[in-house]
């Protein structure tokens, strides 16, 4: 059976006017949307994965601020490419777009290619990113498919199969691609993500604003706040853990990097583990810096703050400790070494020690105010 059997389609040309007439009217001023730089708009889009669009535009100056080329970021170190990306998290985006450009450079003259089967084989680039950057930077009528689009057009379309299914991601880009107004498929890919982020929400969409309500048969039949359909996602894992900002008697502090691969990978953290039942948590890292590093700290009683972070399946609370070094001298190497507070301030955290040293700082300052 044809998509237009099976789908509600609605009269293409006027859904396409009225979409890309609003969008014209409505677009929000976005600093990616100010030319169609293939790299720019390709940097944007991996961004934009998973993160608000808020978050996004600092960011996002910020790395064409000390990345204005493609060559620029190709020649980037590990190291600076984390920093310049600390905070917005999912790193292994940042790892595959680093590996992805320098592929370009070498293989391609610095130009990103503008053919589907080409810009694929690059690392971390599937059919979203290959689309946006296609359209928006080379106007090439191909689908860009994410989770707003489907919630849009699930919902338009009266579009019943699970978008959480690999499988129905065909069904959806094939409906893009049925809808595609080939004149400006830039102005209809961005056209669609912006209803999805501004009227067409996940909860409580703003349907008297639509600007294509009369196409939407969701609408119609008064089931959008049903669509789209999603299985539930598995169950959040939650990890109880203890760290500490622990000091030697130069005023440096302990840190470490996390493994090569896996969750964070690459990042400095301040030493931490899980709780364990039997043992006070200062008393957990005691033994735990001993053992695994053989220093003998001093460590307070009472923890300094407890940070919550939650990454998609799994849940991390962190009491943090501070403490300072008794015995014993650290071997240090690449992965494990006391800083100052200037050398740390070069290097990429995860958000939730970004939050353990924001209010370590804090404590110290209001120690050091009632000590007066």
């Amino acid at each position: 059976m044809a998509l237009t059997e099976r789908i509600n389609m609605p009269k293409v040309e006027e859904f396409q006017q009225d979409l890309i007439s609003w969008f014209e009217a409505e677009q929000r001023d976005l600093p990616w949307r100010k030319d169609n730089d293939p790299y720019k708009v390709w940097v944007s889009e991996i961004m934009l994965q998973q993160t608000r669009v808020e978050t996004v535009i600092p960011y996002f100056q910020r790395f064409l601020e000390k990345f204005p080329t493609i060559e620029s970021f190709a020649e980037a170190d590990e190291e600076s490419i984390l920093k310049i990306w600390e905070g917005l998290g999912y790193y292994s985006r940042v790892r595959n777009l680093h590996s992805a450009i320098k592929e370009v450079v070498a293989n391609y003259g610095g130009k990103v290619p503008d053919q589907k089967e080409e810009i694929l084989k690059l690392k971390g680039v599937g059919p979203y990113t290959a689309g946006a950057v296609l359209s928006i930077a080379y106007g090439i009528p191909e689908p860009a498919v994410d989770g707003n689009v489907m919630r849009v057009l699930s919902r338009i379309l009266l579009i019943t199969e699970d978008i959480a299914a690999p499988a129905s991601r065909k069904t959806f880009e094939a409906c893009a691609r049925a809808l595609m107004f080939e004149p400006n498929p830039s102005y209809f890919n961005q056209a669609l993500m912006e209803l999805g982020a501004l009227v067409c929400t996940p909860t409580s969409p703003a349907c008297l604003l639509c600007p294509v309500q009369k196409h939407c048969s969701a609408f119609e039949k008064g089931v959008q706040d049903q669509l789209p359909v999603k299985t539930r996602k598995k169950n959040t894992r939650h990890d109880e853990l203890v760290a500490i900002v622990l000091q030697n008697e130069k005023g440096e502090f302990l840190i470490r990097k996390r493994p090569g691969k896996g969750l964070l990978a690459n990042l400095w953290e301040f030493p931490n583990i899980e709780t364990r039942p039997i043992l006070e948590p200062y008393e957990t890292l005691q033994d735990f810096l001993m053992t695994k590093y053989s220093v003998d700290a001093e460590v307070t009683p009472e923890s300094f703050t407890m940070v919550h972070h939650v990454f998609t399946h799994l849940r991390w609370t962190i009491s943090a400790f501070s403490g300072k070094v008794v015995n014993g001298r650290l071997e240090e190497d690449e992965r494990i070494r006391f800083v100052t507070e200037e050398e740390m301030g070069e290097l990429a955290f995860p958000v939730s020690h970004q939050k353990i040293w924001q209010a370590y700082k804090s404590h110290v300052k209001y120690e050091r105010e009632n000590e007066r």
